[in-house]
């Protein structure tokens, strides 16, 4: 019985795990409602073009196992429990394939990582949330600007120095900016710098693939440690789930009740 009561106070964490999941996908939900997605459906290309559908199918996965994984504990119900270990055994096994495959072939997936930053930076303007997304990542994460340097905006028709009338025309956004101390940030400040001959002292030139390479470097302790911390947590959830589970059918074999 002991390790019913472990099962049932484990339900506490599926329950916050149903909470964050819930946040997320309406996070998601109202991120589409403020941009009428719902009304244009066909926009959405695909996970990695719309942050708010990655909160959304992020969302609903946490709730549906969190779901599975509480009310199974609860109600002592087999089924979800058995439902649980299967959902969270097949997202251990699609992280142990995905580091493999990272690993094995580590080239084509840094070609991915390229392809996908590029059409993120070709759609850029399109979606006020994956443009925030861009913002962030350049200014306040990695500190870059681009793909594999500045002049990678040229891939935006708006930043394209054969963009006549637009503004942006041969500029880069103002994410890219160096820090200057001014309380109100200059959102001109990339104006022209892509031709700019003095654009090292005012932004960032280096790309956010090579930025982002050597922060994983630099923080590779950090991070591995973590992926070892959510290993270990998915491992120890599934133990419990189907150890719980034997325990609730022998229990019930005991008593006579039928499954």
């Amino acid at each position: 019985m002991m390790v019913v009561i472990v099962g049932r106070r484990s339900s506490t964490q599926d329950f916050k795990t149903d909470l964050v999941g819930a946040g997320l996908c309406a996070i998601g939900l109202w991120a589409w409602t403020e941009k009428d997605m719902f009304n244009n459906i066909g926009k959405v290309t695909s996970m990695t073009l719309d942050p708010a559908l990655a909160f959304i199918v992020t969302g609903g996965v946490m709730f549906i196992i969190g779901f599975c994984g509480c009310i199974g504990a609860l109600r002592e119900n087999t089924v979800l429990l058995l439902i649980f270990s299967v959902l969270v055994g097949l997202i251990f096994a699609a992280e142990l394939l995905f580091g493999i495959l990272a690993f094995a072939y580590k080239d084509w997936i840094k070609n991915q990582i390229e392809s996908q930053v590029q059409n993120m930076i070709i759609n850029y303007r399109e979606d006020s949330d994956l443009e925030n997304l861009i913002d962030w990542v350049q200014q306040d994460w990695l500190k870059c600007c681009g793909v594999k340097s500045y002049a990678d905006w040229e891939l935006n028709r708006y930043f394209n120095c054969s963009s006549k009338g637009s503004i942006d025309a041969c500029g880069v956004p103002f994410s890219c900016c160096k820090p200057t101390g001014d309380v109100i940030k200059n959102r001109h400040c990339g104006f022209g710098m892509i031709i700019n001959t003095d654009r090292e002292t005012k932004i960032y030139t280096e790309g956010c693939i090579p930025s982002g390479e050597k922060w994983l470097e630099t923080n590779l302790i950090p991070v591995a440690s973590v992926a070892v911390g959510i290993a270990v947590l998915q491992i120890l959830g599934i133990c419990f789930a189907s150890i719980l589970r034997c325990d609730v059918k022998a229990q019930k074999a005991k008593w006579g009740y039928d499954e």
